[in-house]
């Protein structure tokens, strides 16, 4: 579920703190700059678990200056997952380096097989993505970067609330990325934050986001010292007062993406045919959908045709599959020689997931009784399909 749906007059009220007002006559708003984003990047932490955090103007912005405080160069190359949002291609393009694309497995995140299969010497770094609320194999990508020494950026920009070996995700890499925009578990309506445990990192970071100042305290601003240039990833006091309260909710969040997500579940498990994504063993997931697959991409796409007449939605997989799955980005890997039917069939195993696969939305806002009603319409869908012999 998406942070948008639960902002109420909280949310309000913590903007207009952000604004005092002097009545002669006519109210002018008079902004406050105070320490909102410093408040907010010091509870991320604390929620995530890790030492640092620095928020950034969007989930893209904080791949791309990740990738700069590793010192990632043109000439390196730097490895991610073929079932990702096209941000981090653009952020890896963007410090000049060449994407390397794995293989999917069934749990729809990072093969851990085909990772080494495509490091080469010129890996530099690796950027796991926790796709829809599900974790990427940690232990198993974790040893394969400190057998090759190579640093590892994860992306969690969709599953924030989500936990490893019952730790939340957000510091078992170098360095670990999130999004803030309308579609993500909170929303600050964009932005995005950097977490780590480097000391080093986090400056870097800290440093590239703001035109490289150190905000050293021996000097003001304007005699600041610097070491990197950097570029403006700074994000407003709106953003940072928003940020506090949505992170307040995530037990909310979580409470209710759990109990609906159940009810999906409970359906989904009575039909033989059908088998619900993965999860890793030591995953708790976020579990703002539920995705499954079917046996034929014929059967999910008749099944696609029936929920979308009942008016229930998908999220990602499949109306948003194009910008989610790098077979689609010919305009983006024909500067590498890869022409678009190369690029089209690059990915047979990853497409054998995803073409057969449905992703059900779950919005945590809605109300038992709609969630009940959805239910029974999917499961009368289904049980139409196993009386015609569509699925076991």
């Amino acid at each position: 579920m998406p942070g948008w749906e639960i902002i109420d007059n909280k949310e309000k009220k913590a903007i207009n703190s952000l604004f005092r007002f002097k009545n002669r006559g006519i109210k002018k708003p008079i902004f406050k700059s105070g320490k909102k984003v410093l408040e907010f990047e010091k509870n991320f932490a604390a929620y995530v678990g890790s030492k640092y955090s620095i928020c950034v103007s969007s989930g893209t912005a904080a791949i791309k200056v990740a990738l700069k405080a590793a010192n990632i160069k043109p000439g390196d190359e730097v490895i991610t997952q073929s079932f990702t949002f096209i941000a981090v291609v653009e952020a890896i393009l963007a410090v000049g380096a060449k994407p390397i694309i794995t293989e999917i497995n069934e749990t729809l995140n990072m093969c851990p097989k085909d990772l080494q299969k495509k490091i080469t010497k010129k890996t530099k770094a690796i950027i796991p993505v926790h796709m829809l609320g599900v974790s990427v194999e940690v232990d198993e990508i974790k040893k394969i970067a400190k057998k090759n020494k190579i640093l590892v950026i994860d992306d969690n920009c969709e599953a924030l609330g989500a936990k490893w070996n019952d730790k939340t995700l957000g510091n078992q890499f170098d360095m670990c990325a999130w999004s803030f925009d309308n579609g993500k578990t909170i929303t600050t309506g964009e932005g995005g934050m950097i977490t780590t445990n480097n000391k080093n990192l986090f400056k870097l970071c800290r440093e590239y986001r703001d035109h490289g100042h150190e905000n050293n305290p021996k000097y003001p601003r304007g005699r600041d010292t610097h070491r990197i240039y950097g570029f403006n990833y700074r994000v407003s006091e709106i953003v940072g007062a928003i940020g506090l309260v949505q992170l307040k909710k995530m037990g909310y969040i979580l409470k209710q993406n759990k109990k609906y997500y159940g009810k999906y579940e409970n359906i989904l498990k009575k039909y033989k045919s059908i088998n619900i994504r993965k999860i890793p063993k030591k995953n708790t997931p976020l579990k703002d959908c539920i995705i499954f697959n079917f046996q034929t991409k014929k059967v999910a796409l008749k099944f696609l045709e029936e929920i979308t007449n009942h008016k229930i939605a998908t999220k990602n997989i499949p109306d948003a599959l194009e910008w989610h799955f790098a077979k689609y980005w010919d305009h983006i890997f024909k500067k590498f020689g890869i022409n678009k039917k190369k690029l089209f069939n690059n990915f047979p195993i990853s497409t054998f997931h995803l073409e057969k696969s449905i992703a059900l939305f779950i919005y945590a806002s809605e109300q038992m009784k709609d969630v009940n009603l959805k239910a029974k319409k999917i499961d009368d869908i289904l049980k139409n399909f196993k009386k015609k012999k569509i699925i076991s």
